[in-house]
């Protein structure tokens, strides 16, 4: 089943997605302009961003910024609200995930895994926030990951992260809750995305291990014994829109074939 299937209408919303230019950012983005939306994507690099922008179904605009720069945030939504009106759905997807031992890794990514990770929803959510209260509405998704339901070897900092990105979730979820807004998290498993690609490469090239035993070896953390598509973490966030979970609120809804559930 596809989003395109739920019927689901926001032709008058405005959508925001971060790291908009591939992976599950990308597949959000086209369901979200496919339902009618103008979305709004940001991302570090204008190619892609340009690239998926101009094969989009409706209206849609893009901004160059880093989520972890809070001033080029602030910055770049400002603009994108004058293109195309208040923000209605921020999608939090931007993030990124380093493998490495905790006592052998560099301090350095810690922080950078926190400040991607956490510190950019930080960001971007304070800056859509104020218009959202104004209009006694909004849908805020964050895309977690089950990293933030379970601890994984080799991604402490990207574990911590994640949990942290779910207890803002909830945490804001409970503060907003009479506001006409709603705060939700997805988590996804192991997804067939670039980012799952290069730390498939870091861990060949860490453990001379063979790329097919790594990805099968992933594969087969989801029960399914498949990997995630990102079009699937696409229909739970349009779930998430919907009138229909209008009453679902500070939840972290795993998209994992039953891993968390083990």
């Amino acid at each position: 089943m596809t989003s395109n299937e739920y019927m689901v209408d926001l032709s008058n919303a405005h959508a925001l997605v971060t790291g908009a230019g591939s992976g599950i950012g990308e597949q959000v983005a086209r369901a979200l302009s496919s339902a009618g939306a103008c979305v709004s994507l940001m991302g570090r690099t204008h190619t892609t961003l340009a690239s998926v922008a101009q094969s989009l179904d409706h209206k849609s605009q893009i901004a160059v910024a880093d989520v972890t720069d809070r001033p080029g945030v602030a910055v770049a939504i400002e603009q994108l609200v004058n293109q195309g009106g208040p923000i209605d759905i921020l999608v939090n997807n931007a993030g990124n995930a380093v493998s490495e031992s905790f006592a052998g890794g560099e301090p350095d990514r810690w922080d950078e895994m926190i400040d991607v990770n956490l510190n950019g929803i930080f960001n971007t959510t304070r800056c859509v926030l104020p218009q959202m209260k104004k209009l006694a509405s909004g849908r805020i998704v964050t895309i977690a990951s089950t990293a933030g339901l379970k601890g994984y070897p080799y991604v402490v900092g990207y574990c911590a992260a994640k949990h942290g990105a779910i207890g803002f979730t909830r945490a804001l979820a409970v503060e907003l809750a009479g506001s006409g807004i709603t705060v939700n998290a997805v988590c996804p498993g192991f997804t067939e995305t670039p980012m799952l690609s290069r730390s498939i490469d870091t861990i060949v090239r860490k453990t001379g291990r063979n790329r097919d035993e790594t990805r099968a070896d992933l594969t087969r953390m989801n029960p399914q014994g498949r990997l995630i598509q990102p079009s699937e973490v696409a229909d739970c966030v349009m779930w998430l829109c919907s009138s229909a979970a209008s009453s679902v609120n500070g939840q972290a809804l795993p998209v994992d074939g039953g891993e968390t559930a083990l």
